[in-house]
Order: C-alpha cells, then sequence, then structure tokens
C-alpha cells in the first residue's frame, strides 16, 4: 500500500499537518482514527480521552457540572486548543460536536496558520447501530443486551442525532461514507483523499514561497 507522503512535505516546508475526525457517536471515529494514525505515522488524540486526563475525572462527571452541553463544550475547548497548538503530525478523533461554538471557534482558528484537514465519517444508523457501546459513569465500557424495542428505540436515536449533525458536520472539508466498511477498507479511500489534499497544498505553499522570494 501507498503510504501518504505527509512527513515529506512537513520536513520540507516545516509545517505539520493535522487530520481532523468528525462524526456522530459510535460512528468509528476512534477505531479509524487510531488506524490511520498507525499507518501514515501520526499521533493520534481523541478528544473525549483527553478531556478525562486534562481535568482528572470522567466525562460524565465534567458533564454534570454543567446546565447545558454549550457550557461544557465552552469549559473544555482548552483541551482541544491544546492538542491543536501541539507541534506534530497528528490525527484527532473529535466529537459529534466537533464543529459546534466553541468547538468549532478553535478549529476555524488553527486553520489560520496549519494544515488542517476535516472528514465528516458517516454510515448508515444500522451499521451505526451495531456498533453502539456503554460505558458506565466511571467511563468503564460495559456489556448490554438490547432488546428488539431497545434496538428500535436506539435507532431513532441515531437517526435524530444524524439528522442534527448533518448542518453543523457539513462544515468538514470532505465527507466519507464507511457503509460498514471495515478500517482497511476505509483506508484506501481517506489516503486517496490525502494524498489530493497534500497536491494541493504543496502548490500553495510553492506559491507563497515565489510571491516571498
Amino acid at each position: 500500500m501507498q503510504t501518504v507522503g505527509c512527513h515529506a512535505r512537513a520536513s520540507t516546508y516545516s509545517r505539520n499537518m493535522i487530520i481532523y475526525l468528525v462524526g456522530i457517536s459510535c460512528v468509528g471515529k476512534t477505531t479509524i482514527g487510531k488506524f490511520l494514525a498507525d499507518y501514515i505515522d501520526f499521533e493520534f488524540y481523541d478528544l473525549d480521552e483527553q478531556i478525562e486526563k486534562y481535568f482528572e475525572r470522567p466525562i460524565e462527571y465534567i458533564q454534570n457540572e454543567f446546565l447545558t452541553t454549550n457550557g461544557f463544550r465552552e469549559k473544555t475547548a482548552v483541551v482541544l486548543n491544546k492538542i491543536l497548538n501541539k507541534d506534530r503530525d497528528m490525527v484527532i478523533a473529535s466529537t459529534a460536536s466537533g464543529f459546534r461554538d466553541h468547538y468549532l471557534k478553535q478549529y476555524k482558528t488553527t486553520k489560520k496558520t496549519k494544515d488542517i484537514v476535516s472528514i465528516n465519517l458517516t454510515d448508515k444508523p444500522e451499521n451505526i447501530l451495531n456498533r453502539l457501546t456503554f460505558y458506565d459513569k466511571n467511563s468503564i465500557q460495559i456489556e448490554k443486551k438490547l432488546s428488539v424495542n431497545d434496538r428500535k428505540e436506539y435507532l431513532k436515536e441515531i437517526k435524530k442525532d444524524i439528522t442534527f449533525y448533518k448542518k453543523f458536520n457539513l462544515r468538514a472539508d470532505y465527507s466519507i461514507d464507511i457503509n460498514g466498511a471495515t478500517p482497511e477498507v476505509f483506508l484506501n479511500k481517506i489516503t486517496e483523499l490525502l494524498i489530493e489534499e497534500e497536491k494541493i497544498l504543496m502548490e500553495s505553499m510553492k506559491i507563497e514561497q515565489d510571491i516571498t522570494t
């Protein structure tokens, strides 16, 4: 398989690339993000995990401190800011709200000075339903058997989430439909996208160099 030439570009121009993944819960951001980061030798950051490390407590406890999710994002945007300001190539698995208010502000600020590519991951509701994972209040994964009625209710909620977050995630540079594919299959799609993005960025930076010389 062909690797993405991000490191060659970064070493030439002393600029790092950030790949910012968004999408609703359980669409596969963390799984795909880890797989991609390992494949192209980038560092990987899961925003939820980094929030827990920064505040030193489970995310549910942090969320419970606020009356609204907006207040939670305002408080935790500092964590996204710290990640985005790291001087390295990285893949970030953001949250379902990765393109809302305070998180969006951090993303836009970074976009002005760094090479950051955002990708919205989508999938069929039924596929997302089959990937649902459950955690207790201490962020420990638990097993939960779903009845037929449970599955129907969760499927409704997933469809609502897809509709609600669509208007925010359309802000991403690219949108890729996973369609139930394994990370290996999906990787081919994303590598082609990044190779094309790299060509565009290299040409842009060449023009910048020509202007300043």
